[in-house]
């Protein structure tokens, strides 16, 4: 058969992986797909939105930049300090010609009215594939990774439907602030206040002050009682870590968890380093722990969410190799990120300077996943200790009930409640109508709808066509579901390509394994290995004479299952048997 026989082979697997989605194909033929659709990615869906170009650094580099992530990530890449820091713009996926927001069309349908119409909560649609912690998890993770600024003097009022009966009559919503200077032949450009790099600012925080705030200055811990409870500060009301803002108890209990976490690093590192300083241990702790964070996103959180044969060989590819445990023998192979992983090889930033996307915001609207009623139960017994709403477990509020029960049994309770599916008509009753504590009041669906139009983020059909994926070409196309279908076409006057990019990713058939679009995971399939691939304490610097050899083994041999374990043991019984601490746990008797 010889070459002949291959090159048929060839021949017959091209014809196959693109006459059938990737995701429809044996995984031999899934994975070089996916490998295919990133590279282009890769190629023509990475752009530089910084005026002028940050400016690229050729002196000296200081001793202390070198080996531990700064606060507010500069000095991640060597050579452009200031790549990716906090402060620094947002990039984009699609050419600035296509980011420029349609200002004419802005309330157009009223993102109220979508709200109303398509968003609301009717029957609460489970995820039963994952447990309530998925939900807690991914906020958890936007907290680290962006943050729009919002503006204290310009308003967006959005247009009220008829007999709407929104407290006050009017509904009014801060408008992002634009990073000047922005020339007026290029789109506006919004600045990140985190950090870009995945580096556990939620945490450890994204500037200075707000670090040494969380720091005991002792052995390199933070502040962070025994039972995971993070002190209060009573100045703030709130939480004395990282990222402060849209708290809830899901929230506090994941705080509390990694903190505990950075501490048990500490004391191990301690023991092995017992000359190391209090700064040392510190910024060791603080890179295993963001480290493992990562990696339980990567090959834990995602492939619990996206339980696709492909997707977890390819999560699993990103972090590890095709060839897993053999890269400690054939060191070699971490220069090439399909053999050896992403993390380890060499940092590449392809066709763009690195940063988080809008684009990339946009397809992590998943506040679906939220429930709007909460069962607390007994770790011990499964007993009802409670039962709450949203608002009771949200902000000042959620701090109280954070003190009333045991993290054990709200860890418990929240393996064992499923979230929401991320779909049409499941989005959070409570965040329609959501106060905070600064009595601001807000409709959170009207308002992430209204985000994507004032940031210049395509509409669906268009977004598609971007990502070169086929439009859309009917209202029976867009959806499977008949009822979402014709309520679709009202909304938004059977003018399809005037569909919003969130209401495509809601309303889309979903393949199967797949607990999010298709659409959205076209964007994730390049900025989840980007944020590895870019990163160079993930790349040329994740080895042990930055992350101690202790440090790599703890990263490698760790999952979620192992942190809870170790800081909560008497959930040891609802984990038995438990592959992913993101799948539903088990019923303790």
């Amino acid at each position: 058969m010889g070459n002949t026989g291959t090159s048929l082979l060839s021949r017959i697997g091209d014809f196959l992986q693109h006459r059938r989605p990737w995701w429809k194909l044996p995984r031999l033929l899934a994975v070089p797909r996916l490998i295919e659709i990133r590279n282009e990615l890769r190629q023509k869906n990475l752009h530089d939105t910084e005026h002028p170009p940050l400016a690229e650094w050729n002196g000296p580099v200081d001793a202390n930049v070198r080996e531990a992530r700064t606060f507010d990530g500069t000095w991640n890449d060597l050579k452009c300090p200031h790549m990716g820091a906090a402060g620094r713009r947002f990039g984009r996926n699609f050419s600035l010609a296509e980011t420029f927001p349609d200002t004419a069309n802005l309330m157009k349908p009223s993102p109220r009215t979508v709200s109303l119409e398509l968003m609301t909560r009717t029957s609460f649609q489970p995820a039963t594939i994952l447990n309530l912690m998925a939900a807690s998890w991914i906020q958890f993770m936007v907290h680290d990774w962006f943050v729009h600024k919002r503006s204290a003097t310009e308003f967006h009022t959005i247009p009220l439907p008829q007999g709407d009966n929104w407290p006050g009559g009017e509904m009014k919503v801060p408008a992002s602030v634009p990073d000047l200077p922005q020339p007026a032949d290029r789109p506006p450009a919004y600045a990140n206040e985190n950090s870009h790099w995945w580096d556990g600012s939620s945490i450890y925080g994204s500037d200075a002050a707000a670090a040494a705030g969380i720091r005991t200055y002792f052995q390199g811990r933070i502040h962070v009682l025994p039972d995971g409870r993070i002190p209060v500060d009573p100045a703030t009301e709130t939480e004395n870590t990282g990222f402060t803002d849209n708290g809830w108890i899901g929230l506090s209990m994941l705080h509390g968890l990694f903190a505990l976490e950075h501490n048990y690093l500490c004391d191990h590192l301690h023991h092995l380093y017992p000359a190391a300083t209090d700064e040392w241990l510190y910024n060791k702790a603080r890179l295993i722990n963001g480290a493992l964070m990562a990696k339980i996103h990567t090959i834990e959180w995602t492939p619990a969410i996206l339980p696709h044969p492909t997707t977890q060989l390819a999560m699993n590819t990103n972090w590890n190799g095709v060839t897993g445990d053999l890269q400690e023998v054939f060191k070699f192979l971490d220069e090439s990120e399909l053999l050896g992983g992403i993390v380890g090889s060499k940092a590449d930033h392809h066709t763009a300077p690195y940063s988080l996307t809008e684009e990339f915001v946009s397809v992590y609207r998943m506040h679906a996943l939220m429930p709007d009623d909460f069962t607390i139960r007994s770790a011990a017994d499964d007993k009802v200790l409670a039962l709450l709403e949203l608002p009771a477990v949200s902000g000042k509020e959620g701090l109280k009930v954070r003190d009333r029960f045991s993290y054990t049994d709200l860890f418990y309770s929240f393996g064992r409640m499923y979230p929401g599916a991320i779909r049409l008509h499941n989005y959070p009753r409570h965040l329609q109508n959501l106060l905070r504590d600064n009595g601001e009041r807000l409709d959170l669906a009207a308002v992430d709808i209204l985000r994507d139009r004032e940031r210049g983020v395509p509409r669906y059909n268009r977004f598609r066509r971007l990502l070169r994926m086929e439009p859309v070409k009917s209202f029976e196309e867009l959806t499977d579901n008949p009822v979402w279908c014709e309520e679709i076409r009202r909304v938004y006057n059977n003018d399809l390509e005037s569909v919003d990019l969130m209401t495509g990713l809601y309303a889309e058939p979903l393949p199967d394994g797949f607990g999010f679009s298709e659409t959205a995971f076209r964007i994730f399939v390049l900025m989840a290995s980007r944020r590895l691939k870019s990163d160079r304490f993930f790349t040329g610097d994740f080895r042990p004479e930055i992350y101690t050899e202790f440090g790599m083994d703890h990263i490698k041999n760790t999952t979620m299952l192992h942190v809870l374990r170790r800081h909560f043991p008497a959930l040891s019984p609802a984990l038995d048997g438990v592959a992913n601490a993101f799948h539903p746990w088990k019923k303790v008797e």
